[in-house]
């Protein structure tokens, strides 16, 4: 197939053959990637505009009952500074959040225990009584069918769970024995019957993924349609078994972006934390590779420093108007600008 002919297979209705995927993954020159990232950011104009949506990140617990390989917050990790943001400071994250004009709150964290269903449940009413017409995503881990009803009950509107792997020995490889494919894809299946927008994604460059892997996780992702796409570069965390591997590249995120950007029109793809913290104007790559969302932290100061998923993560102080101005400055900058509307995903 030719790079037109396999580009123009993202296009159509019909299920993206995975020899499709696999060429796409790894067979573009330079000048191919930019031809791609060019169409990617084309469609992403076409269906958002110029607009780039942002989101106010709360995150609300560095404490964590499970021990991903990965992840700097695993329970076992005893470098990492703990944390847990009371109801009440979560609701003075969102009052700063509202005055500056986001519409969006996500709410992400570790799977606290003490922060359990019926807590989060209470923190979602209350977002919601107070600001109804505003958008609460939840990134907040694996639960079970009552925990998502309940949640989905107070009002979330989004759920994002990233899928990491769709490849079974690769799954196991970044989890701990008692962590399963199965039900991580069984909980992105009831989050989508429970009527979510409904998120997924997985790091790009994580330890044993090759192309094989990522091609299974693009055919996951054709199967399940998501409203959101979080996709990322690996980066290693200290205290974790992968503390020592090289980290993912920003090359093969952006062209996996603007591949799904082509093949998902109308969804919501952030140009991640993860990206800027790689790159110094990873942010901006992100956007011009067809990424439609920035998520500014609003996590109180003394806290956002210990949510260590990974080495050195990059903070967005958007407590401040004047950090807002600054993203402003460099969206204009590639002729975008910050968009305030809540964004919802764009079915196509």
């Amino acid at each position: 197939m030719s790079f037109s002919e396999c580009v123009a297979a993202l296009s159509r209705d019909e299920f993206v053959p995975e020899k499709t995927w696999r060429l796409l993954l790894s067979s573009l020159d330079g000048e191919q990637r930019r031809e791609l990232m060019s169409m990617a950011r084309a469609v992403a104009m076409e269906n958002f505009g110029d607009g780039v949506y942002v989101r106010a990140l709360i995150e609300i617990s560095s404490y964590c009952r499970n021990g991903c390989y990965y992840c700097g917050l695993r329970s076992p990790n005893k470098e990492a500074r703990r944390y847990r943001l009371t109801k009440e400071q979560v609701m003075d994250c969102c009052d700063r959040g509202a005055a500056l004009g986001f519409n969006t709150f996500v709410l992400q964290g570790g799977e606290d225990v003490v922060q359990s269903d019926e807590w989060l449940a209470d923190v979602v009413r209350c977002i919601k009584g107070k600001y109804p017409e505003k958008a609460v995503t939840l990134s907040v881990g694996e639960r079970s069918r009552r925990g998502y009803e309940m949640l989905r009950d107070a009002g979330a509107d989004r759920y994002l769970l990233r899928h990491e792997s769709a490849c079974e020995s690769l799954y196991s490889r970044l989890h701990p024995d008692g962590m399963s494919l199965d039900n991580r894809m069984e909980c992105l299946r009831l989050l989508k019957e429970l009527g979510y927008q409904t998120g997924s994604g997985m790091m790009i460059g994580a330890p044993g993924q090759g192309i094989d892997e990522l091609v299974a996780d693009l055919l996951y992702l054709d199967r399940l349609k998501p409203a959101m796409i979080g996709i990322g570069p690996f980066i290693p965390a200290a205290g974790t078994p992968f503390e020592n591997e090289a980290p993912g590249t920003a090359d093969m995120a952006l062209l996996v972006i603007s591949l799904l950007r082509m093949r998902f029109p109308g969804a919501l793809i952030p140009s991640t934390t993860a990206l800027a913290t790689l790159c110094e104007n990873g942010t901006e790559l992100g956007i011009l590779a067809g990424a439609n969302v920035v998520m500014p932290n609003l996590t109180p100061a003394g806290y956002a420093e210990k949510y260590t998923i990974y080495n050195n993560k990059k903070i967005h102080d958007s407590e401040s108007a004047g950090q807002l101005e600054l993203l402003e400055r460099k969206l204009n900058r590639i002729g975008y600008r910050i968009d305030f509307g809540r964004g919802d995903y764009k079915e196509m």
